[in-house]
């Protein structure tokens, strides 16, 4: 890999950018501390605030990828996260797993309702007809799958309805060891007020219900 590639890399990384950079200029710091110790403290400086900045964005967004919690910086293009409208009800399918049919962006699919899945997933067809943005710090995940482990792209979901729940700005992967599948996880049933299993019958209750517009 020449350096011509390297840069390319870098640029769609942004947070691995910044920490590569915060070590360059702590490296180059500390070697200019004797000759210049003004610009070589300065350099320093600014690397470990490089270094610490990259730090605290992956924690953040590590916390809400896997969290209730919320984090949003409108200036980077994370918005913040919601979920609302009314109660919603999934029967249970024949093959004991909840379906229910959602609009992502627009764009009709069913969806597996998994309490066992950390993050909302995907399939990469969907993901493409439904125009799904690129989460803004470019991250990517690794995923365990059936067919083994696979890389998957984080993504920003506009707008996701089910039923009459209605979530924004929520996150989610593309993950292409799926297949066609699409999955609802924790990240976003943990924004509800609630969510249980009465009987044959999963009820979906988001914070402070509401008409929500169609």
């Amino acid at each position: 890999m020449d350096f011509t590639e390297i840069l390319r890399f870098l640029a769609g990384q942004p947070l691995l950018a910044l920490a590569a950079a915060g070590i360059v200029a702590s490296v180059v710091g500390g070697m200019l501390r004797r000759p210049l110790p003004l610009l070589g403290g300065l350099l320093r400086g600014v690397g470990n605030l490089g270094l610490l900045a990259a730090m605290l964005l992956t924690i953040a967004q590590v916390t809400r990828l896997t969290t209730g919690a919320d984090f949003a910086l409108p200036q980077l293009g994370i918005e913040r996260q919601s979920v609302a409208g009314g109660e919603t009800r999934v029967p249970m399918q024949p093959d004991g797993h909840f379906w229910i049919s959602a609009s992502v962006n627009g764009v009709k699919r069913d969806f597996l309702v998994d309490t066992g899945a950390t993050l909302t997933a995907i399939s990469p067809a969907t993901a493409q007809e439904a125009g799904l943005k690129a989460n803004p710090l470019n991250r990517s995940v690794l995923m365990r799958t059936a067919n083994g482990t696979v890389e998957a792209q984080l993504a920003v979901i506009d707008e996701l309805r089910m039923g009459n729940v209605v979530a924004r700005e929520i996150d989610a992967v593309v993950a292409p060891g799926l297949g066609d599948a699409n999955v609802i996880g924790m990240n976003l049933l943990s924004r509800l007020a609630s969510w249980r299993v009465e009987g044959k019958t999963l009820i979906l209750v988001p914070h402070h219900p509401q008409d929500v517009p169609g």
